[in-house]
């Protein structure tokens, strides 16, 4: 008797009841809301800036593909216009430091310019003499109004210059903080007078820029370890940068590691201090999740891009975290960038490139420029950083 009510009690617990659905992990929904700017169905898009009247500038770097489209181009009703113009912007014979070669990393400074970093390097090419710049451009009047040419020993023949802030607190006409993530281990914080042009490398031997030894992460479902030397994702030290909403802070974190990195920019961009104190000066800021990208809006609340999640997330002040947007088209959020009521990122399916993948491109265009709005309830919400 006893074991014929068990095995009615055993059948009913496993019986699937009327109306009853199984459970599922939220954190595969999607959540918050996008809306794709741009599809790229060319070169795949990296960095990503939009100024204050709404005009939207695309950087297409040529270090992991040298094609022969614009470097630096402004979307206009749909095509890509070569930017600030073709001379400038497409493929020509003029010398590197006359031209944009690889157009990286940009940002807007306090007064409404552009500026971008040029890593200088085409896929298999050496970088040439001129070819990795800070270049400052005036959308008001298209034109260039600044060019600083990245030198020896700022600049490494393994240098990836990879993303830029300008601070206008600091240095007669600013100062610029340049993400060295590095093709080969040397990263690196290059910190530019853009007044005078002096160049320093700094934090080159930090812990909080260097790629985690024993970094992993799930990209598409596929574990993958880091390995410098035989990378089959995207791997690096030092990459997303962004200054605080009053410059004060330069927050920045290794592609490879889960952390969070802050130094306050007084240190930062005076010359006279030395490596060790800048090293003493450096806060961990917690874990962030993984992210390539990162931006600050003026409530001094920092976006980050999350590559394992796909997903933009978004950390307040106190260090606790919300979730922006989360949609199985974020592949690979690269360049990150707060205008108005949106947060702009470009999806450049990086991770996908042949040589991560055994020589095969599992890159599938278009490549989008998506924007979520900043202004809505957070979808779900995170634990504080720590």
């Amino acid at each position: 008797m006893l074991a014929s009510t068990f095995s009615a009690l055993a059948a009913a617990q496993v019986a699937p009841l009327p109306g009853v659905t199984d459970t599922h992990d939220q954190g595969g929904v999607s959540a918050g809301s996008l809306e794709v700017v741009a599809r790229f169905y060319g070169p795949g898009p990296s960095g990503v800036v939009v100024t204050h009247d709404g005009r939207i500038f695309v950087g297409f770097p040529r270090h992991a593909e040298d094609h022969k489209g614009p470097t630096l181009a402004e979307l206009k009703d749909g095509r890509l216009v070569p930017y600030p113009d073709a001379a400038h912007s497409l493929p020509s014979d003029r010398a590197a430091a006359e031209r944009l070669v690889s157009v990286h990393g940009m940002t807007i400074d306090a007064r409404g310019r552009i500026w971008l970093i040029d890593d200088g390097k085409r896929a298999g090419h050496p970088i040439p003499p001129g070819g990795a710049k800070i270049v400052g451009i005036d959308p008001a009047t298209d034109s260039i109004i600044a060019t600083v040419v990245l030198k020896a020993p700022a600049l490494l023949p393994d240098s990836h210059m990879n993303d830029l802030r300008v601070d206008l607190t600091h240095g007669e006409q600013g100062t610029a903080y340049i993400a060295d993530s590095s093709f080969g281990t040397s990263p690196a914080i290059v910190v530019v007078d853009l007044a005078t042009g002096r160049q320093r490398r700094v934090l080159a031997h930090d812990p909080s820029t260097q790629a985690e030894p024993d970094f992993m992460t799930v990209l598409e479902g596929r574990p993958l370890r880091y390995d410098a030397k035989h990378p089959t994702f995207p791997v690096g030290g030092v990459d997303g940068i962004t200054l605080s909403a009053d410059s004060s802070r330069l927050y920045y974190s290794p592609l490879s590691s889960r952390r969070l990195y802050s130094v306050p920019t007084d240190l930062l961009a005076n010359f006279d201090t030395s490596d060790a104190q800048l090293s003493a000066a450096v806060s961990n800021e917690g874990e962030k999740g993984t992210a390539d990208g990162l931006a600050t809006d003026s409530e001094n609340r920092i976006y980050t891009t999350d590559s394992e999640h796909d997903e933009i997330l978004r950390r307040y002040p106190d260090g606790h975290f919300d979730v922006v947007v989360r949609d199985p088209r974020i592949v690979w959020p690269d360049a990150i960038f707060v205008a108005g009521h949106y947060v702009y990122v470009s999806l450049g399916q990086w991770n996908r490139l042949p040589g991560f993948n055994g020589g095969h491109d599992l890159r599938q265009p278009p490549y989008l420029l998506i924007r979520a709005p900043i202004d809505e309830a957070p979808s779900v919400d995170r634990q504080p950083a720590g």
